[in-house]
């Protein structure tokens, strides 16, 4: 996508093949992260394994950075988290204390 000539950061593939591809994997169960893979991104991530390891729960974690499949959680701002398929937060980093609140 281009705006006054010049390339956003949110050019990504957004055919309905794609589109639909990422509707698809909404349904599934565990944890992800969406996120272009920014240093917000890659501290909620690390937050998460670190909650998941105190509570000891054994969920697969997963990072999206695909815009599409971000675009179908209708999530603008990142880093957010989903937790089966449900958007809990976003566009903030949160703190252990507050996932494990999240995933209890």
């Amino acid at each position: 996508m281009k705006l006054f000539g010049k390339k956003t950061c949110c050019s990504g593939n957004y055919t309905s093949e794609a589109m639909a591809k990422a509707e698809n994997t909404k349904s599934n169960t565990g944890i992800k992260i969406l996120g272009s893979g920014c240093a917000k991104c890659q501290a909620l991530e690390k937050a998460v394994r670190i909650a998941l390891k105190e509570l000891e729960f054994d969920l697969e974690l997963e990072h999206v950075t695909d815009f599409a499949a971000i675009a179908s959680y209708g999530v603008m701002s990142t880093p957010a988290l989903v937790v089966n398929g449900k958007v809990v937060s976003y566009g903030k980093v949160l703190s252990v204390e507050q996932i494990k609140t999240l995933l209890k």
